[in-house]
């Protein structure tokens, strides 16, 4: 398949960065060395949208309502990018090569990074950043799984993956080496660039020794989990308060 031909399956959602494959995801490194392949060879150019004016080698994504997606403007998804039926865009950014699931909401100054695969019924809060990878080809992107709440201002990144109901809550940082700490137990139980199903989590410290003294050190704690029973649309303050932290 070509460059051109990859990037227009992308773009149509026909092919995926990475697709779940059992309880993991698997990666396509073809797809992602066509898109390093098309900025290489794209021309930039002048596209105007309105009053607003671009200047940029990759074409915006169009046909948005034929895909029946709501688009508040002046929200941006590049080509190569595929949303899919009931997405919400609130002024935000999804970059190209991502995917984003069946009414999932996209809030605010959110920004989806390069590849990221963000699942269905998922909420990216307002300053969400979800952080792109695509180099080197056959890195993991970053992964939001079904039904997740991601709080305000949370930083996901370096291919972290988030299982499907977890909730992360408001300033939570992820990268692939923070401690993603399960305290739940009688002894903590430690993840990196894992988040399991339907953990809450916070933000959180542990103090770390160095020659000019012990400084604490950011970190994630996994502080409880949702149940089945928990409705999907559950506010991120009523699943917090029920692990009493919730505002």
């Amino acid at each position: 398949m070509s460059t051109a031909e990859t990037m227009a399956a992308l773009d149509r959602g026909e092919l995926r960065v990475a697709e779940p494959q059992g309880d993991d995801w698997v990666v396509n490194q073809e797809a992602q060395a066509a898109i390093l392949d098309f900025f290489r060879t794209q021309q930039m150019e002048v596209r105007e949208v309105g009053p607003y004016e671009y200047h940029d080698k990759i074409p915006l994504k169009s046909g948005y309502e034929a895909l029946g997606v709501r688009v508040v403007p002046p929200a941006v998804a590049r080509y190569g990018s595929f949303l899919s039926p009931g997405v919400i865009l609130m002024p935000s950014y999804v970059n190209i090569g991502a995917w984003v699931g069946p009414n999932t909401m996209v809030d605010t100054w959110a920004t989806v990074g390069s590849g990221a695969q963000i699942g269905a019924n998922v909420h990216l809060a307002g300053g969400v950043g979800i952080g792109g990878v695509l180099e080197p080809p056959g890195a993991r992107p970053v992964i939001i799984e079904d039904g997740a709440f991601v709080g305000s201002r949370c930083i996901v990144v370096e291919g972290v993956r988030v299982g499907r109901e977890a909730v992360l809550a408001p300033n939570v940082s992820l990268t692939a080496s923070v401690p993603i700490i399960d305290v739940t137990g009688a002894e903590p139980v430690e993840h990196r660039g894992y988040v399991p199903p339907r953990a809450v989590v916070v933000p959180g410290t542990r103090p770390k020794a160095f020659p000019a003294g012990t400084y604490n050190l950011a970190c994630a704690l996994i502080i409880g989990y949702r149940t089945e029973a928990t409705d999907l649309k559950t506010s991120l303050n009523d699943a917090l308060r029920e692990f009493g932290v919730g505002s």
